[in-house]
């Protein structure tokens, strides 16, 4: 396993859209085992491949409240099938936009169907906190943001410091 190098806004990788997986092979797996590994080193909640660089339909996400109760959900060409029509409201950040926050609304329930690393189709019904974690990663393999939900205005000033941040190191 391997950590890898998360991507930062405004990369211009992160605003392309992501391949669907075609075959669920053992590059696929390790790569879902080094994102795991990555996410969990930075520390984050969920990492989508395009945020390491990778154009591919895979995403890895643990929203478990402690290491001893990790609950790791590792989802290949996920496509959200259902969304309620209640929606909730949760102060995101991202891996790739760091040290940036900002309040997204979002329907509070999402059916998802995938691919587990085997290559089984699975069905998901998630609501709050994995529901949203679930709909943030999705949005990068789309070649979306966080940021792309909030204000053009707070998103301006975003990226500005991150690029500002780039340049300094």
């Amino acid at each position: 396993m391997a950590i890898l190098e998360i991507l930062t806004a405004p990369d211009p990788v992160l605003k392309k859209k992501a391949a669907p997986v075609v075959d669920v092979n053992d590059s696929i797996r390790a790569l879902l085992d080094d994102m795991l590994e990555t996410m969990y080193d930075a520390p984050g909640i969920g990492l989508a491949a395009p945020q390491v660089g990778i154009l591919q339909q895979v995403i890895v996400i643990d929203v478990s409240e402690d290491d001893e109760g990790a609950k790791p959900v590792k989802m290949i060409n996920p496509e959200i099938t259902w969304a309620s029509e209640e929606l909730a409201s949760y102060e995101e950040g991202c891996l790739s936009v760091p040290k940036s926050f900002g309040d997204v609304e979002r329907p509070e329930k999402v059916k998802v169907k995938y691919l587990d690393e085997n290559g089984a189709p699975q069905e998901m019904e998630a609501y709050g906190l994995l529901a949203t974690c679930i709909q943030h990663e999705i949005d990068h393999l789309n070649g979306k943001l966080f940021i792309d939900h909030i204000s053009r205005l707070k998103r301006a000033i975003i990226i500005k410091k991150l690029t500002k941040l780039k340049k300094t190191g």
